[in-house]
């Protein structure tokens, strides 16, 4: 009997449990070799793209080793399947706190997620920035990138 392959939602739970984890490793794991990542609201420190599973694999260690935040539990806001069969978006909310003083933290976004054959092959992550860097105590890092940033057209 052929091995079955998790849904795009299934995936989805996994990657909101490798978040809660902390764990780089499992959230990779979930990428096929040559997924693409990007982040539409880029945030300091954060390139606008990975590529590939190990990109997603080095990235989420350099981020998530050194961080204070904990997450305690993520929640599906809404889920929902898209038209096309391999794609899932899901808006999420974290919270948790921030060490050392034990700070609570909350935290959005909403994640797309194309699944082909068990793996993410793309994902668009549209995380709060402002809202993670605020409970950081880092909004002035996300102004000073934001300034820093060329204006593009009007």
């Amino acid at each position: 009997m052929p091995e079955s392959r998790p849904t795009p939602r299934e995936v989805l739970t996994r990657y909101h449990r490798a978040m809660v984890d902390r764990s780089a490793d499992d959230l990779a794991d979930l990428y096929a070799a040559d997924a693409v990542h990007d982040f539409p609201f880029p945030a300091p420190g954060f390139p606008a793209r990975l590529n590939g599973r190990e990109e997603v694999r080095a990235c989420y260690h350099q981020a998530w080793d050194p961080s204070p935040v904990r997450l305690r539990e993520i929640s599906d806001v809404v889920v929902q399947e898209g038209a096309d069969p391999e794609v899932v978006f899901g808006e999420w909310e974290g919270v948790g706190e921030v060490l050392p003083d034990a700070r609570p933290f909350r935290a959005r976004g909403v994640l797309m997620l194309r699944v082909r054959g068990g793996e993410i092959v793309e994902t668009r992550d549209y995380m709060d920035v402002f809202g993670t860097f605020g409970a950081l105590g880092r909004l002035e890092d996300m102004v000073a990138a934001l300034e820093e940033r060329p204006a593009t057209g009007a």
